[in-house]
């Protein structure tokens, strides 16, 4: 499914797109569109087109109801996300309990021991870190065995009542470590694309890591990004302002 939204900065056209999908920010694809920055006289303008997935769509939708039957992972702890929703109120201990035992038991069924921990708690998002001897093999290349794995969580999750909650998983402090290093690539390749004035193509990422680069250059003004691509990851291509895409 595609969709586009509007605002004022690139935050609040995610903040519109992720509540009337009711989806968590990093279960869909944002591609910036267009942008004009604001000024003395006129007010700044985003404009987004969001890629979803059938099989996330479906899943939230099918879990804004209270599925407390045969399917659902845990029958007692399971709650109406409509009661979530509506209070806002940050994931109690059952549920983090729940996670912690539910992640430990997909690790061990990879064939790796670990122990899982809550290490912050934000609202309407909760992180989970991993703590194990075969922590490369759970972060995976480029993350993607971690990524896969959040995926999962963040389904039971929704399964569990808790929909509007966005699942973050960790290991080795990995996230932080790939965050730091993608807004270094960002600047990188945004100074050879300047002195070359040809564009460079990153290699694939996921939406978390293109929507990170496309905000690191946003605010530099002779320096646009698209995302190119089909399916969850996608390449970002970084060009200068006035060249030939």
């Amino acid at each position: 499914m595609i969709k586009e939204f509007e605002g004022r900065t690139e935050k609040e056209a995610i903040d519109k797109a992720a509540e009337e999908l009711g989806l968590g920010r990093d279960c869909f694809d944002v591609e910036i569109i267009e942008t004009q920055r604001g000024g003395l006289f006129k007010k700044g303008y985003v404009k987004i087109r969001v890629h979803t997935s059938d099989a996330a769509g479906a899943y939230s939708a099918r879990d804004t109801k209270n599925t407390a039957g045969d399917d659902a992972p845990i029958g007692k702890t399971a709650r109406k996300s409509t009661e979530s929703a509506e209070s806002s109120a940050p994931p109690d201990a059952a549920f983090e309990k729940a996670m912690i035992e539910y992640i430990d038991k997909i690790t061990a069924l990879m064939g790796m021991e670990g122990k899982t921990s809550v290490f912050f708690r934000e609202k309407n998002k909760i992180g989970f870190n991993i703590s194990t001897a075969d922590s490369s093999f759970i972060i995976g290349k480029k993350g993607k065995t971690l990524d896969a794995l959040q995926l999962i969580a963040s389904i039971y999750a929704a399964q569990m009542g808790y929909a509007e909650t966005r699942i973050i998983l960790d290991s080795e402090n990995y996230r932080v470590r790939r965050e730091e290093s993608l807004v270094r690539l960002a600047y990188t390749v945004a100074g050879r694309v300047r002195e070359s004035r040809a564009s460079i193509l990153l290699e694939p990422m996921n939406p978390f890591d293109r929507r990170l680069v496309h905000t690191t250059l946003n605010d530099v003004d002779d320096i646009e990004t698209k995302s190119e691509g089909q399916g969850l990851y996608k390449q970002v291509r970084v060009f200068y302002k006035g060249a030939r895409r």
